[in-house]
């Protein structure tokens, strides 16, 4: 009888170890020093090659996980990989490990915005900022090598507005707002204001970029007048060390070719960048209707960059960048053999900018830093609309000084800054024979601003900041600003933020760019006010897991600005055109929608802008000119380190022009196709391979022949662009991929 028992207890108990010998594995992955849940984190077992990831809760389940000793690693976006050994028993079945992760400094300073002049990433920042990765860029780079406008054109709710179909001149508009309440900002300095303004979009290639901030709403308190509707920074690469250099070839079929060619390095105390871009574009006329979509372009530029890091707590930094762009358009016939007969019309630009920055920054004990900056430019520019003199809309010469000193506070709940600078501005026109007298301005601005971030509790941030700016002729503008970020949870949270603008008058508004700046009259500082502008912001945020997989995000935002006194041209006579402000406002409110699915290599992304910009100083509030009230897109991308293939979709409803004819609505499609190898990347792209053109629309340009009237641009000019070419990089930075 005891054989019988000890028999059936041994059967009993080794049937108990076989069925223990796994266990469900339940783990929750947290933010060190808080309980904030991290949703979307790596958990795997490394030997046995099964995983998850953290779901809405910072939870995740791993079934039939062997008891024993496992190595584990975990990894999250801006965090330090966890790679370490646990033991699992018996008794851990069904309980929950908790694992804490800590914010990684390389990858916390990727996720650092420069833009809102504080020392936070963007999830911890009160003020709503879109950013653009190095990814991103490295993808936009590919379809236009030559310049940043297909970056912008492809954010919800900007527009990169044509006023030009022979020069290729355009302009950002956020949120229907006119280019002139863009600021345009490169490492913190200004870029390319006033005369300068014209071409700049043309003229600036991505190559050297590291990322794209954008601020939607009035930031004139952080940056000064301009930047009514908001403010574009672009974040240079800077140098490590390990050099990098990067080489990249691009060919169109409308025989476009462009070569662009990076290098840094950091050795010791020095490091250093050197870019150098060159663009020829060959005119070019897919409609056959003798005249130009695409101007005959060359493009050089040149910017060299010396670091120096005499001690580890400062830094010194001296760049400069210098551009010539010259281009034809009008007339195929003209261009390529001359004028003869009706083949009269020409719009010829030719165009140098060349300007300096110096930055000085110290850190004096943990949290406190001194910048000082500057910048000179300097930019000339001649514009001939045929070869006769007559037919000179505009030649000059703009000088830029902007200085700038301030003073950064932080600690771990509180960031203050302290700030003064002065602008300096000067544009000198050297022939008006358009006018009969030269409209030379000058202008000098002083500003002083503080600005404060501080976590209320762990849920409440608050930002609040104040500018004063005066400059002789225009005033003194007090400039508010205040914004709220309240984090409901790990997966929710919303930013309500708002401020004051304004805008000091001159001539190169859009609509004197589309006449060529012909028979306009001067600014009257006597006659015109500054513009002035308020703004205000809401936007939502929420993210999950679905079913452990995949990662779903959506943003929505809505906004109003209000602009008073808008600049607007007048021809009360046949001869010339003067400035005035308008009577009432300019009110532009909406709203914008973005969504974000990730499921392993797939990244789906949908947005949608609705944008309602009311002319209030005309009868019956027109919608203004060439605005689109709904536009949406998809963005379809799959990657892995061997492939990046990228479909694009995007709809652009009707739009009115100036006479209130209604245009037609449109939808473009794009195909990238990118192959990785260890040396570089190959790729080739199908821009707008359905090849839609304004002119299978409406035409583009109205009789005579021989001085033709270039009609407005609504639509794309230039039709289905093929490009190849071929990204190297033979050693360095390989993040991009």
């Amino acid at each position: 009888m005891k054989k019988i028992f000890w028999s059936i207890s041994f059967i009993a108990l080794f049937n108990i170890t076989a069925f223990a010998q796994t266990v469900d594995f339940h783990a929750a992955i947290l933010k060190e020093g808080t309980s904030e849940s991290l949703i979307g984190v790596t958990f795997e077992f490394e030997a046995l090659k099964k995983g998850s990831v953290t779901d809405k809760n910072g939870r995740l389940i791993i079934t039939n996980v062997p008891i024993g000793t496992h190595k584990i690693h975990i990894s999250y976006i801006g965090y330090e990989i966890i790679e370490k050994e646990i033991t699992i028993t018996i008794n851990d079945d069904r309980k929950i490990m908790i694992f804490y992760m800590k914010e990684g400094e390389e990858e916390f300073e990727e996720v650092v915005v420069s833009a809102t002049r504080s020392t936070r990433t963007i999830q911890n920042t009160a003020t709503r900022v879109e950013m653009i990765g190095l990814e991103e860029l490295g993808e936009k780079a590919i379809m236009n090598s030559a310049n940043i406008s297909l970056v912008l054109r492809e954010s919800t709710g900007i527009q990169i507005q044509q006023s030009s179909l022979s020069s290729g001149n355009s302009s950002v508009r956020i949120q229907g707002l006119d280019g002139r309440y863009t600021q345009l900002l490169k490492d913190g300095f200004p870029l390319y204001s006033g005369f300068s303004s014209g071409l700049s979009l043309m003229q600036i290639p991505p190559l050297d970029l590291q990322q794209f901030e954008i601020i939607k709403g009035s930031s004139s308190t952080l940056y000064g007048g301009g930047a009514i509707a908001g403010l574009v920074n672009m974040v240079s690469k800077t140098p490590e060390e390990e050099p990098n250099l990067e080489i990249m070839l691009t060919q169109t079929q409308a025989l476009g070719s462009t070569a662009n060619i990076f290098y840094s390095k950091k050795t010791g105390k020095i490091g250093y960048t050197l870019y150098s871009s060159g663009h020829y574009q060959k005119a070019y006329d897919p409609d056959d209707d003798d005249f130009s979509n695409l101007p005959e372009t060359r493009t050089i530029s040149f910017n060299p960059k010396l670091f120096y890091y005499p001690l580890e707590d400062t830094r010194f930094w001296v760049g400069l960048n210098a551009i010539y762009d010259e281009r034809q358009g009008g007339d195929m016939i003209l261009i390529e053999d001359g004028p003869r007969g009706t083949h009269q019309f020409a719009e010829d630009n030719k165009s140098f900018r060349i300007n300096s920055q110096a930055v000085f920054e110290k850190e004096f004990s943990e949290g406190q830093m001194l910048q000082i900056k500057n910048s000179v430019s300097f930019f000339d520019r001649n514009l001939r609309t045929s070869y006769s003199n007559e037919g000179i809309g505009l030649e000059g010469q703009q000088l830029n000084n902007f200085t700038e000193a301030t003073y950064n506070i932080h600690n771990e709940k509180s960031n203050w800054i302290f700030g003064t600078n002065l602008y300096y501005n000067n544009f000198r026109e050297q022939l008006y024979t358009s006018t009969g007298f030269p409209r030379d301005q000058e202008d000098l601005t002083l500003g002083v601003f503080a600005n404060n971030t501080t976590d209320l509790s762990e849920k409440l941030i608050l930002e609040a900041g104040f500018r004063l700016d005066y400059t002789p002729d225009w005033g003194v503008f007090p400039l508010p600003r205040v914004s709220f970020l309240w984090k409901a949870n790990p997966n929710f949270s919303s930013r309500l933020g708002g401020g004051l603008g304004y805008k000091i008058p001159d001539i190169f508004t859009e609509e004197a760019a589309a006449l060529l700046y012909q028979r306009i009259n001067p600014i009257d500082k006597d006659q015109l006010n500054a513009e002035r502008s308020y703004g205000l912001n809401w936007d939502v945020n929420y993210k999950t897991v679905i079913q452990d997989e995949i990662t779903f995000s959506i943003n929505q935002l809505f906004y109003l600005t209000s602009i008073d006194n808008a600049l607007l041209l007048t021809n009360d006579n046949s001869t010339s055109y003067d400035f005035i402000n308008a009577g009432d406002q300019i009110l532009s409110k909406g709203a914008e929608t973005n969504i974000k699915f990730t499921y392993k290599d797939f990244r789906w992304f949908i947005n949608y802008a609705f944008i309602n910009v009311t002319l209030d100083y005309l009868p019956n509030k027109p919608q203004k000119p060439l605005t689109a009230k709904h536009n949406t897109g998809s963005v379809l991308m799959y990657e892995n380190e061997n492939w990046r293939v990228g479909y694009e979709v995007y709809y652009t409803g009707k739009q009115l022009l100036s006479n209130g004819v209604e245009t037609d609505d449109f939808v473009l499609m794009g195909l990238l196709i990118q192959k990785h190898f260890d040396w570089g990347s190959p790729f080739i792209n199908f821009e707008n391979f359905t090849d839609v053109r304004q002119s299978r629309f409406s035409s583009e340009v109205s009789p005579p022949h021989e001085f033709p009237k270039c009609n407005e641009i609504y639509a794309p000019t230039d039709g289905f662009i093929f490009s190849a070419g071929v990204v190297i990089k033979p050693f360095g930075n390989d993040d991009e991929h």
